[in-house]
């Protein structure tokens, strides 16, 4: 599927590897320019070069997601120099420790809380006013499976994409009305440091490289999505509606 992103204005966050990187390649392939945001100084570089190549342009922007005064003036950036955003990719996200939950260390488990759900809140409140200046304004929020398996020792990671979820689904329903539309994204097992470091034992050539994943992200994110509110589960190439408890 061929995505026109041309004069379209995205922001990505956690861009300087992994599923971040690729997804803002792809973006920049279909013609949008790229705020590109990370940590690593050193892979946002390799990303504008990679950008660069595929005749694409990005705008750097090396922060770290918990300074909470950084996220705040990042939208009056975009605001001064664009006017607008008309797409958000909260990918950004820590993992904590694989550890049972009595075992877990109060700033282990309050960073995967900064990072993972407080920084997401903050960068929505910084951007919605500037993708309610969109005509066609797109958020993919990137969520996990762990957040609804709940599995042993994964406690940390799983109530903070469970809480990631919610804030997405709260947010379309309260946009609903608008042209902005927002979806969550469970990615599945992807060959990420991420899923390395939580299963060290993995054969990583077994699990689908990011690059897969950011090209199925990237049809969520053109002007002709409808749909709102809903989980997209990459593994299954499917949007799906969130139930309650049975």
């Amino acid at each position: 599927m061929n995505i026109n992103l041309e004069g379209r204005i995205a922001l990505v966050t956690g861009a300087s590897r992994g599923i971040g990187y690729f997804t803002a390649l792809e973006l920049a392939k279909a013609g949008a320019h790229v705020i590109a945001c990370a940590r690593t100084v050193g892979g946002l570089e390799d990303l504008d070069d990679a950008i660069k190549a595929v005749g694409g342009s990005a705008t750097l922007v090396p922060f770290d997601l918990a300074d909470m005064n950084a996220i705040d003036a990042l939208g009056g950036s975009i605001f001064e120099r664009w006017g607008k955003l008309d797409i958000l990719v909260a990918n950004a996200g820590v993992l904590g420790v694989i550890s049972p939950i009595g075992h877990i260390e109060a700033k282990v488990f309050e960073k995967v809380m900064t990072i993972n759900v407080t920084a997401t809140w903050r960068l929505i409140r910084s951007v919605d006013p500037l993708l309610a200046r969109s005509d066609a304004g797109r958020a993919v929020i990137l969520s996990s499976g762990a957040a609804h398996k709940c599995r042993p020792f994964w406690g940390a990671y799983s109530a903070s994409k469970a809480a990631v979820e919610a804030l997405a689904r709260t947010w379309a329903g309260e946009t609903q009305s608008t042209a902005l539309r927002i979806t969550s994204v469970d990615p599945g097992a992807t060959r990420t440091a991420m899923r390395a470091q939580a299963v060290p034992g993995e054969d990583p050539q077994t699990l689908p490289h990011p690059s897969e994943v950011a090209k199925a992200i990237l049809p969520l994110l053109g002007p002709g999505v409808t749909e709102t509110g809903k989980l997209y589960i990459v593994r299954e190439n499917k949007l799906a509606d969130y139930r309650l408890p049975e």
